[in-house]
């Protein structure tokens, strides 16, 4: 989020952050004395919690996207198994979704759309529907929910834009039938903002923006902003107290090694300080206007049927998929790293970006794909 090359009296924090945790001071009182490796975890958990709506203040740390979406859904399933409720196994995910690259999570992506149809003979099968855009779609799937609950553990969906499924955009009222639907249905609600987390979409968080609060929602991506394998699923109250137990059995068994490693922490703890220290809502606005004006001409090019931006994204959108290669040689001819997906050709810069350096990325784009002089 904070980008490459950040002003670099502050870029140092986040190089010299993985060194903290060997000379950190006495752990705050209250905490075990031999607690010092872990205190970057703590102090990030902190903060987290305080960042995130609601009672969404049970933080568990993991190291990749792919496995904060599988700690979710085996959250999911536990905290039925755990309230004594037997059969609750199976998710509802929307087409159009990704998830990540595990066994699981592959199951809960687009099965025809995404990347993983190698595999669709081999996984388990989940409900993978169309997001309830209108009467109809919400109609289906309350009656999905309706017939089908008693084995659902939780809907799972990215909110505001599907990503790697296409970044396919959806307004804050999907968001909002899902919440009651849910509620209704008494299923969990997942929010998958790996993608969408800390400012991407305008606002810090999607599901704040929509007024809408999951029961558990995954992040990672901006949280080191690649630099160090990070991620985490932040749980609600009422799903941590299904686990807070004098029975062990009732614990949540999954300790994957690396797991709230004090570096990473450490890092995500400096990149946060330069995320707050700087106007990033000033930054996504600025990037936005940028993308649409700058994107907008391609609307004229051949084979496109959409443009369309949210935040800092800006997508392009192709009748058919790309010729991802080429157009990758194309535009690095141009001096310029874009990565073509699917049928969409799209920027998701970081947020310390120029206005200049938009425009190359944009004129590139133009011109690779053959936008109208006229339009330029």
């Amino acid at each position: 989020m904070a980008g490459a090359e950040h002003p670099v009296d502050e870029a140092p924090a986040i190089q010299d952050a993985p060194a903290a945790p060997c000379a950190r001071s006495p752990p705050p009182a209250g905490r075990p004395d031999d607690l010092p490796p872990l205190a970057p975890a703590y102090d990030l958990a902190r903060r987290l919690a305080a960042l995130l709506p609601g009672d969404l203040d049970h933080v568990f740390f993991a190291e990749s996207g792919s496995v904060s979406v599988e700690i979710a859904m085996k959250m999911a399933i536990q905290f039925w198994i755990n309230r004594g409720v037997s059969g609750r196994s199976k998710f509802v995910s929307f087409l159009g979704g990704y998830h990540g690259d595990t066994l699981a999570t592959m199951t809960i992506c687009d099965p025809e759309e995404g990347m993983h149809s190698l595999f669709s003979g081999v996984m388990p099968s989940q409900h993978v529907v169309a997001l309830p855009r209108d009467r109809d779609s919400e109609a289906a799937l309350d009656a999905l929910l309706a017939e089908k609950g008693y084995e659902i553990a939780a809907l799972i969906v990215e909110p505001r834009i599907q990503g790697a499924g296409g970044m396919l955009i959806h307004d804050d009222e999907v968001l909002r039938r899902l919440r009651v639907l849910a509620d209704r249905h008494e299923v969990l609600l997942i929010f998958d903002e790996i993608f969408t987390g800390f400012g991407r979409t305008g606002d810090l968080f999607a599901c704040q923006g929509a007024g809408v609060t999951p029961d558990i929602i995954t992040l990672s991506k901006a949280l080191t902003g690649g630099t160090l394998p990070l991620s985490a699923a932040v749980a609600s109250r009422r799903i941590f107290e299904a686990f807070w137990s004098d029975d062990a059995g009732a614990a949540l068994m999954h300790g994957p090694t690396y797991m709230a490693n004090p570096l990473a922490c450490a890092a995500a703890g400096a990149s946060l300080d330069l995320f707050e220290a700087g106007d990033w809502k000033v930054d996504v606005a600025r990037i936005e206007l940028a993308l649409r004006r700058g994107l907008e001409p391609c609307r004229g090019a051949a084979g496109v049927v959409d443009v369309r931006t949210l935040g800092a994204i800006g997508v392009v959108e192709f009748e058919t998929a790309v010729d991802a290669g080429g157009l990758c040689q194309q535009f690095a001819e141009l001096g310029c790293w874009i990565r073509p997906m699917g049928k969409v050709v799209y920027l998701t810069p970081p947020f310390v970006i120029t206005d200049a350096e938009l425009g190359r990325l944009t004129a590139a784009i133009q011109k690779v794909l053959g936008a109208p002089a006229a339009a330029r």
